[in-house]
């Protein structure tokens, strides 16, 4: 097993990336460890592990793997976006409305979902579902019709996605349309209409306009895909409930924002609304 050790710019806190990541019950993690084991497929399907080994002011990495050395390192910087420092987005958000929400969770990296593709999967599960269920329910997926391999679950091929029976997913409590929604996603996939490495070369507008062609994709699922699959840095998802929620609480409003109010907030965050979603989003989840 190969050891590549990486350093990066600070500030990181690699133990709110871990704290967040355990709303997820299918991440392999030892928090106490500080150590982290992901899904990476490269011409084949392996785990890639991850100890944090420096401070969160000086942070530094030791990645394992067993094969493609050069391909894993690259597969964990961008999910744990490392060539990204956070300097200049704290910088930004020092001036802005939400100060005091970027100084409590300070050093929170965006950490994307191992692929566009599970990212996919993952945010049409999720879809008007609380947080709680929609983890249970995506676990039970994955590990029904997913792979373990090397400790890691990877979620099932775009093939075994479209023969899946929508009774099957019927019998663990998906909806009727949801059921066909990822049945068609694995079919739309599979057959190449849908090609996300493709994609993941569009810009933000394009990505929306034809990932919300596809049935039982809207906005806010297409949004979650740039955000969390192709690591956009400009995306806000105002229709979230977890974004109105945490405005409300932030703001001490007696009712959730109208979009106008979002809208208005919104430019003092860009280019890096993003970061405004992921923040205000740990304003509200349990943890630290």
């Amino acid at each position: 097993m190969w050891q590549h050790e990486i350093n990066v710019q600070g500030p990181y806190d690699f133990e709110r990336v871990l704290d967040r990541m355990s709303l997820d019950p299918l991440v392999v993690m030892d928090q106490q460890a500080l150590r982290l084991s992901l899904p990476f497929e490269y011409q084949k399907k392996q785990a890639v592990h991850i100890t944090f080994t420096g401070s969160r002011t000086e942070p530094s990495f030791k990645i394992e793997g067993k094969a493609d050395q050069s391909e894993a390192v690259q597969f964990v910087q961008r999910v744990l976006q490392l060539e990204r420092g956070l300097h200049d987005i704290h910088e930004h958000f020092k001036e802005s409305t939400l100060k005091t929400i970027f100084e409590e969770h300070a050093g929170t990296p965006l950490v994307l979902e191992p692929s566009p593709y599970s990212c996919l999967l993952k945010s049409v599960i999720h879809q008007q579902l609380n947080m709680s269920f929609a983890a249970t329910l995506t676990e039970r997926f994955v590990k029904t019709f997913g792979e373990q391999t090397d400790g890691v679950w990877f979620y099932p091929d775009p093939e075994n996605v479209a023969a899946i029976p929508v009774e099957k997913l019927r019998e663990m409590q998906f909806s009727q349309r949801k059921a066909e929604y990822l049945i068609g996603i694995g079919v739309k996939i599979s057959s190449g209409e849908l090609d996300l490495t493709a994609l993941s070369e569009k810009d933000n507008d394009e990505v929306i306009k034809e990932l919300v062609k596809i049935r039982g994709i809207g906005p806010w699922t297409a949004q979650s895909v740039l955000l969390f699959g192709f690591g956009r840095m400009d995306i806000f998802l105002p229709a979230d409930i977890g974004i109105q929620n945490a405005l409300k609480k932030h703001f001490q409003l007696d009712e959730k924002p109208a979009l106008d109010e979002m809208e208005t907030w919104l430019e003092d965050w860009r280019p890096y609304a993003s970061y405004a979603s992921l923040y205000l989003w740990r304003s509200i989840e349990t943890g630290k």
